[in-house]
């Protein structure tokens, strides 16, 4: 099979490897399509994100759908779910598979993800998607699922106003789930222009510039000069985190959903006291995809306009510059195109 692999900073290498044999428990699936993510752009540029750094090379890409090969569900389509949790730890037991201490994660560390034809990963974690869904579509349940995870944390009211600090395409899944979930007014703060005209066009009342000098005078005046309920930051530096906490109204929930590309985050501490916040980060998801196939099947989410770019398998280096300089939403990698 035909494989993409990051050796180093920048250096990703397509080349032929031995089809992956799947053991006891496992099912083999043909990757059709693959997402690249904020997180996979620190390893591509950064060679590691927060504490976890490139050792070995390493194959990228955990926003993957397939069909699989063999066995029962031969032929089904398929969202593969990246995270490996033991099942048996405390925080597991309790229903927090996100935060299991062992947890394999495609992409990351000495896991290899999707950037290749086929992958032999656990039959529980692959699951079918409807012929509605598109195969980019059913990679994009992944980055969904991150977004819901921070919406389940934020628990929005019906009728609050809530600020999106990031519009990647996690940010943008949030702007929409925000609406669905009751929003009277959603605020959406991207320093990129294309993507604040994405975050209107998919439901944000109104998109301001992250490096405005007034930022923060316009977004008290978006706020009505209350402040938003509901903060959500996907950007991961400090400068969000920072906005998120000024965006915030007294009493507010401020949920840091971005992965900052260093192992720290700082925030004003006086305005976050003074304010009253509850300060929450959010982990990758839980139990989402049957929730998030439901969302995007039904018409509530709309993940395919956030598809703008898709390449093959052997243009992943151009695949991975092209999200990395940011001129579209989300890039995906179709191996088998």
């Amino acid at each position: 099979m035909r494989v993409a692999r990051l050796h180093a900073v920048g250096d990703v290498r397509v080349g032929h490897e031995a089809d992956p044999v799947p053991t006891q428990g496992q099912s083999l699936v043909r990757v059709t399509a693959v997402g690249l993510c904020g997180s996979d752009l620190h390893w591509f540029s950064e060679g590691g994100i927060g504490d976890a750094g490139l050792s070995t090379p390493l194959v990228l890409g955990h926003e993957l759908a397939g069909v699989v090969q063999g066995g029962p569900q031969d032929g089904v389509r398929v969202a593969v779910d990246p995270a490996h949790p033991c099942g048996r730890c405390e925080h597991c037991l309790e229903g927090n598979r996100n935060l299991c201490p062992t947890v394999g994660f495609a992409g990351h560390g000495r896991t290899d993800g999707g950037l290749r034809e086929l992958v032999a990963w656990p039959t529980e974690l692959l699951h079918p998607v409807p012929d509605a869904l598109s195969d980019a579509d059913a990679a994009m349940l992944e980055p969904l699922g991150v977004a819901l995870h921070a919406m389940d944390l934020a628990r929005p009211r019906l009728g609050a106003t809530v600020a999106v600090v990031g519009c990647g395409p996690i940010g943008l899944c949030v702007v929409q789930l925000a609406r669905a979930a009751g929003a009277t007014r959603v605020v959406a703060v991207e320093p990129l222009a294309h993507r604040r005209a994405a975050a209107v066009a998919l439901g944000a009342d109104v998109a301001l510039d992250a490096h405005h000098p007034d930022i923060l005078d316009q977004v008290a005046e978006a706020t009505h000069g209350r402040g938003a309920d509901v903060v959500v930051e996907v950007a991961g530096n400090d400068a969000a985190v920072g906005l998120s906490v000024h965006a915030a109204r007294a009493g507010a929930k401020v949920i840091l959903a971005g992965i900052p590309g260093q192992d720290s985050t700082t925030f004003p501490a006086s305005v976050a006291r003074r304010k009253g916040l509850s300060l929450l980060l959010s982990r990758r998801m839980k139990e989402m995809y049957p929730r998030t196939t439901r969302l995007v099947e039904r018409g509530v989410v709309d993940v395919r306009s956030v598809v703008t770019h898709t390449f093959g398998l052997d243009d992943s280096a151009q695949a991975f510059a092209v999200a990395d300089a940011r001129t579209g939403l989300k890039v995906v990698v179709e191996p088998g195109a």
